[in-house]
């Protein structure tokens, strides 16, 4: 495994001066978003195939041990306040139970026990989306869930750093970013762990942009839970319907707080049609812009 190699390159790092260091460092971190390029298109085809599911209430259900656990907790925490994703259809399996998230847990990624039990409680169904997350490829923990997930009929997307291992070959839609060796051998919360943070967030981001949860560049869908999200709140309702921060703050308010809904609130729509509108269209403000034609 590429990840695993001790590059002659960095033999003597320990004996370099800081700055030598972290210049070799913050190579490594361009080289791990320069390795993502050529995963592109796999990762907009596992987006696509996402989509159907979660439409019809499916999870996204992120399995990971170590530092890729902990990168999939990030990107997946942060989806409920960002796009409005429903917590109760958001999941985390990781190796050693949530504990192992702020310390290590010794020998969890190996166990495959664990690993039935998660996905025998989580009751895996087809319209679910699981992403697992291997910088080595071959983590026993998060390959068994891929495995029965895809059993089960769900949508399997697996993310490694090193080519031709088991969970490329084991999930629907593999990713694969080769980051190739690290400057501390086998320390893949570096350029493997940049690598992966970004591939989440390209695709969850790409997931929730085609569920109709962004308009105009804008995250309409965000929950407003503070003063700076209020006032960002107001200032998307004005700026898309074109009135005064008062009238947007009329419409939100009229709106319980929903920005899409406020937007056709302040454009003069009905709030009961407005929510009807919306409903038709799964949400999505553009589409129910276009139904609800000029204003």
């Amino acid at each position: 495994m590429s990840t695993e190699w001790a590059s002659p390159r960095f033999s003597e790092l320990d004996a370099w001066e800081s700055a030598d260091i972290l210049q070799a460092l913050w190579e490594g971190q361009l080289a791990a978003v320069a390795a993502i390029g050529p995963a592109l298109p796999a990762i907009a085809a596992a987006a696509a195939a996402a989509e159907a599911g979660l439409r019809r209430d499916g999870r996204l259900l992120y399995v990971g041990a170590g530092t890729s656990a902990r990168i999939g907790v990030q990107d997946g925490a942060e989806l409920p306040p960002t796009f409005d994703w429903p917590e109760e259809r958001l999941g985390f399996a990781v190796a050693g139970g949530e504990g192992a998230l702020v310390r290590a847990v010794e020998g969890a990624e190996d166990s495959t026990q664990d690993a039935a039990l998660w996905a025998e409680h989580a009751e895996i169904r087809p319209d679910d989306v699981v992403i697992g997350l291997s910088a080595s490829g071959i983590t026993p923990f998060t390959l068994a869930v891929l495995r029965r997930a895809r059993d089960r009929g769900a949508v399997t997307i697996g993310i490694a750093n090193n080519p031709d291992t088991p969970i490329l070959r084991d999930c629907t839609h593999p990713i694969l970013v080769a980051t190739g060796a690290e400057a501390i051998a086998g320390s893949t919360r570096m350029k493997a762990g940049t690598a992966q943070k970004i591939v989440l967030n390209l695709l969850s981001t790409l997931i929730m942009i085609r569920l109709g949860r962004v308009y105009r560049g804008r995250m309409v869908a965000m929950r407003a839970t503070n003063t700076k999200l209020r006032r960002r709140g107001v200032a998307m309702v004005a700026q898309i319907a074109g009135c005064d921060a008062e009238a947007a703050a009329s419409a939100l308010a009229a709106a319980e707080g929903d920005i899409p809904r406020a937007v056709l609130v302040a454009l003069g729509i009905d709030r009961i049609e407005a929510a009807s509108l919306l409903m038709r269209n799964g949400g999505n403000l553009r589409a129910a812009l276009a139904e609800a034609g000029p204003a």
